[in-house]
């Protein structure tokens, strides 16, 4: 159990940091300096010009508000739960703890299908996110696709609600829905973009993922079953009528997931035409197109 903090009001922010700091590393939290600045100015509600401008003006009424900031982080609460929000693709999305927590990865979905869709960006192109979580993926989609609109499906009703607002404060509600069911079963007619980060953990394996991920990303979001593939069987076998004619379908995979992946779209009667790689050189993003197409 780690040591409690309690902040005196009269310590500086920059203590304040140092001490952060040093409690974290102490936890094994391999962020700690990222971390501590990010909840300190959190607790302040400041920014970081703000802290590097005035490090040495006390902590005051904050001080109570960082103590719990830094027991639960402390605790392995991720940052962005903490706060409440994480940044993605440049924009800010508010985040709980019925959606997951979008990572830098899953950026590598979005410039994939980019690249993908390029001759066709001006176009009025029909998306669909499956799983849409916090609105992440399609907000981002949206946001670099002017003409386009954009569906959103999701199983948990909690998470389509955290869509819809995250979407509404990009300014996006006017081309944007969002649908409460499984997979692709609550729509119809057909999309150029389908993407999906779906569950690809294997059952077995949640249990010895990281606090971060095990305590506070919903098992929802997580759980692949028994292989960690069943999200792919489901999409792959439904959207093969729900792709339009030169559509692509982009999916987010885990590691050592491409070959059985790619097997299911194949079976499926779909073609695989690329994938794509992470910042850190995986295996990362798969695309596929209908048999016969481009």
């Amino acid at each position: 159990m780690s040591e409690a903090i309690a902040f005196d009001p009269r310590v500086s922010r920059a203590a304040a940091q140092r001490i952060l700091t040093d409690a974290f590393a102490k936890t094994g939290i391999e962020t700690a300096s990222l971390d501590a600045r990010l909840l300190l100015c959190g607790a302040l509600g400041i920014d970081h010009a703000g802290l590097v401008r005035d490090p040495d003006l006390p902590l005051g009424d904050a001080a109570s508000r960082l103590d719990g900031f830094a027991q639960r982080r402390m605790a392995r609460e991720p940052v962005s739960r903490i706060l409440g929000r994480k940044e993605f693709y440049g924009e800010v999305y508010t985040i709980g703890p019925d959606v997951l927590d979008p990572r830098p990865d899953t950026e590598t979905l979005i410039e994939a299908v980019l690249a993908a869709i390029e001759p066709r960006k001006p176009e009025n192109l029909r998306v669909l996110d499956l799983g849409v979580g916090s609105g992440a993926i399609l907000g981002a989609l949206l946001g670099m696709l002017s003409h386009a609109f954009g569906f959103g499906i999701d199983q948990s009703p909690h998470a389509c609600v955290r869509a819809k607002n995250n979407l509404a404060a990009m300014g996006l509600s006017g081309r944007a829905a969002i649908l409460a069911g499984e997979w692709l079963a609550p729509i119809q007619g057909q999309f150029d973009i389908i993407v999906s980060n779906p569950p690809y953990i294997k059952s077995a394996d949640i249990d010895g993922l990281d606090p971060e991920v095990r305590l506070h990303d919903p098992h929802l979001a997580l759980n692949g079953g028994a292989d960690g593939l069943d999200a792919y069987r489901a999409i792959a076998a439904a959207a093969l009528s729900h792709l339009a004619p030169g559509g692509i379908l982009a999916l987010e995979f885990g590691e050592g997931q491409l070959a059985p992946v790619e097997s299911i779209l194949r079976s499926a009667g779909l073609n695989p035409i690329g994938s794509a790689r992470d910042l850190a050189g995986r295996d990362r993003v798969i695309l596929a197109g209908l048999a016969g197409g481009p």
